[in-house]
């Protein structure tokens, strides 16, 4: 979730908190929001905050990576595997300028300012996107392979993205291919769906990616033009598509969107929110209201969220089970 800037001047933070990714020095679950007074906005402008499975990464407007929370695998990219408490300065990063990170459920995606990408924790799936490691890796590994200039990244369950300056998509690690192979019935299941190093997603090559997100078992790409497209898993209907897995990227026609133009887009688990020029739009799994439309029901296709009015977001989250939208009033 990206911070509106200089204002702020005090981070909180609640809820699970069994391995320390809350910051606040120690392991016990949080019920109501808590101050981090060991870590001052004051003197640190927050630019990014994001979690995966157990743990959190903070990065600063100098482009400096904080990071606490669960490291059994080295997903802090600390050079150590104990849990960390507090947030943390990751010292390999300090000569580089940090512009996003992506935290899986024991992994971490990290973009430089430069367009470099470098990944750290565990890789049983190759979700690292480093053959030159068979293991996870402790410290951030610089994605070799991944020449052209990265703009955005993302990372789901055991997979991740990256869309370059050129629009074209890289998808790797293997954690979408045991439900790909279950419904495939016998076609050939595309090589980036099985890969183990960055490997170029078909079925874009007409269009240019500005931005990628992803889940559990789908991931999702925003082009220049506003189309959004989907691949995946689409066991609660979030691929708006009848096929219970998309095997190749297919667009989410505009109607959808009362045909206005997508501006952004923010993927949970097994849901979808997407923003347009002044509405919200939510679809797939509802088990716990995350779709906001007054129900627990699956959405099996883009619905506006009407409980926000005529308010205007900018600002969107969606974590496994939950959403969460800033927005403006009108006047």
């Amino acid at each position: 979730m990206e911070s509106a800037g200089e204002a702020a001047r005090a981070l909180f933070a609640w809820g699970a908190n069994s391995y320390g990714q809350l910051g606040l020095g120690h392991k016990e679950d949080v019920l109501l929001p808590q101050t981090l007074k060991d870590f001052s906005c004051k003197h640190q402008n927050i630019k990014s905050i994001t979690g995966g499975g157990g743990h959190s990464a903070i990065i600063t407007g100098a482009g400096e990576l904080f990071v606490c929370g669960q490291n059994k695998e080295g997903q802090l990219g600390l050079n150590h595997t104990d849990d960390v408490l507090c947030l943390t300065l990751c010292p390999v990063l300090s000569s580089l300028c940090v512009i996003q990170v992506a935290c899986g459920w024991d992994f971490t995606i990290i973009l430089t300012r430069n367009g470099q990408v470098l990944s750290c924790g565990s890789n049983s799936f190759g979700q690292l996107g480093v053959p030159q490691t068979s293991g996870g890796s402790l410290i951030p590994l610089k994605i070799e392979s991944l020449t052209e200039k990265v703009v955005n990244v993302a990372a789901g369950l055991r997979h991740a993205l990256a869309a370059t300056e050129g629009g074209m998509v890289f998808q790797w690690g293997t954690g979408m291919a045991s439900r790909a192979n279950r419904v495939s019935h016998g076609k050939m299941i595309p090589a980036f769906l099985t890969a183990k190093e960055p490997c170029k997603v078909t079925g874009l090559e007409d269009v240019k990616v500005k931005s990628v997100t992803a889940s559990s078992y789908h991931s999702v790409s925003l082009t220049d033009d506003g189309e959004l497209y989907v691949w995946g898993s689409n066991k609660h209907g979030q691929l708006v598509s009848k096929e219970a897995f998309l095997l190749e990227p297919q667009k989410i026609d505009a109607h959808f969107f009362s045909d206005e133009k997508i501006g952004a887009v923010w993927s949970g688990w097994t849901h979808i929110v997407a923003q347009t020029g002044g509405s919200c739009f939510s679809w797939g799994w509802n088990e716990h209201g995350m779709c906001g439309d007054g129900t627990e029901e699956n959405v099996y296709a883009p619905k506006p969220i009407t409980a926000l009015g005529s308010a205007k977001p900018f600002l969107i989250g969606c974590g496994a089970g939950h959403s969460m939208v800033l927005y403006q009033t009108p006047g």
